[in-house]
């Protein structure tokens, strides 16, 4: 892996998909580091400068 890849792993471009919704990919480990599965249904909340995303919860 080049020295350029490593730095901007975090990086993410925002892609169109469908008419009316936009998505973020997210890097694999970080998901696995997290627990996270596909499918499985996650919180998005507005802050100042940005998004948190947090595992949902019943």
């Amino acid at each position: 892996m080049s020295t350029q890849k490593f730095i901007n792993r975090g990086v993410r471009k925002i892609t169109k998909v469908g008419q009316t919704s936009l998505a973020v990919t997210l890097p694999k480990d970080m998901l696995y580091a997290l627990g996270w599965k596909e499918k499985q249904k996650v919180v998005v909340k507005r802050i100042r400068g940005g998004l948190v995303i947090k595992d949902w919860k019943k």
